[in-house]
Order: structure tokens, then sequence, then C-alpha cells
């Protein structure tokens, strides 16, 4: 399986809270919800198309929380979103939680890198990460990353928690899609093409 990242950002590069003000308030964050604006149609069809590749997810322990909270209510087998996230398997990154009533479920407490590397190997399509932002940068510090999906809303946040820090790895990327919504939400897609490389420009004499 390939291990797929998917997050909603704002330019400014937050990721805590985008669907609701009380969905994350780590750190007294208060500005939850700032995606809502913004989702449209074309939005719904390119995380259609995500959710559809899906093999098995694999979560932090608040995303999991967040998304069980919801998704379970969802009861229509045919919803392109519920029916793939209440059927398939969820491997939850926790130091905290035990047990993971949102079935079929798996806690990794330990040595989360190896597990992961090792779920890499299994056939299948996608291992697919959402949100998840400690165990998307833990996952990117170990270059266990195969695709970035990164969708960027046409808003500056100024506070709360962001996909990359400022001790991440440096890595290449390489744009492989590309669309833009309605209502301005520019999504990218990247793949790593290995360590970031550098030069300078030659200034003239």
């Amino acid at each position: 399986m390939e291990l797929t990242l998917t997050t909603l950002l704002s330019v400014d590069g937050v990721m805590q809270a985008p669907g609701a003000p009380t969905e994350d308030t780590t750190g007294g964050f208060a500005r939850g919800g700032w995606m809502v604006p913004y989702a449209d149609e074309d939005m719904n069809t390119f995380m259609g198309e995500v959710y559809d590749r899906a093999e098995a997810f694999l979560l932090g322990r608040r995303t999991y929380e967040i998304f069980a909270s919801y998704w379970p209510t969802v009861t229509d087998p045919d919803h392109p979103i519920a029916g793939r996230l209440n059927k398939l398997h969820k491997y939850v990154a926790s130091r905290s939680l035990t047990v993971a009533e949102w079935e079929p479920a798996t806690v990794i407490v330990d040595e989360v890198a190896d597990v992961v590397a090792t779920l890499k190997q299994r056939p299948g399509r996608e291992l697919q990460v959402h949100g998840s932002g400690e165990l998307a940068r833990y996952l990117m510090s170990h270059d266990l990353v195969d695709e970035y999906r990164l969708l960027t809303m046409p808003v500056v946040v100024g506070d709360g928690a962001r996909l990359f820090d400022v001790l991440g790895l440096p890595t290449g990327l390489e744009l492989v899609h590309h669309r833009t919504t309605a209502t301005g939400i520019v999504i990218n897609v990247y793949r790593p093409t290995g360590r970031a490389v550098y030069g300078s420009f030659d200034l003239p004499d």
C-alpha cells in the first residue's frame, strides 16, 4: 500500500480545527471552522475520488475521535466518505488510547514508524492519513509519505497548529495534479522526489 496524506490548510499553513469552532481547541485555539465557508461541490468531488482509493486509514487519536463522533451516524453504505470510513480498517496511532470502539480498528502504541513501514508492504490500494497533524509530521520526518494532497483554502487564519514545522525534513516535491474549485480552494497533489536540493543565482560581474 502507498501512504497518502490529505489535509486542509489555510494560506498561512494552519491545519487545526478546519471544520468547527469546537473541533480542536488545543492551545486555546478559538478560530476553528475556517474552511467551512469554502466547502463546495468541487471539493466534495475531489474528496470522493480520494476516499475511493482507500484500502485502510491511519489516523492520530484526536482525528480518530473527531471522525468517530460523526461518521458512524451516517449509515448510507453508498456515501462516498462514510461508506469507506465505516467499513475499512482504521489504524490509530496513540500513546493514550487503549481501545478503538469504532471498528474495525487497531490501536498502534509503540514503534509507529516500524508498524507503518510493515503496513506499507502489504498489497492493496492506499493507506490514507487525513488531518492528524502530529502524526503527519512524524510520518514526514521518517520519509513514510508517498503522496501529499493539500487543499488550501483562500483564508489566513493567523493562529493554530501548522502542517509543516520549523524542524521538518527538507524534501523535494513533484507536482502531479492541480485543480481549483469554484470557491477558490487550490488543490495540489505532490510526490516526494528525495532530499531538497539547493543552489544560487550567479550575480553579474
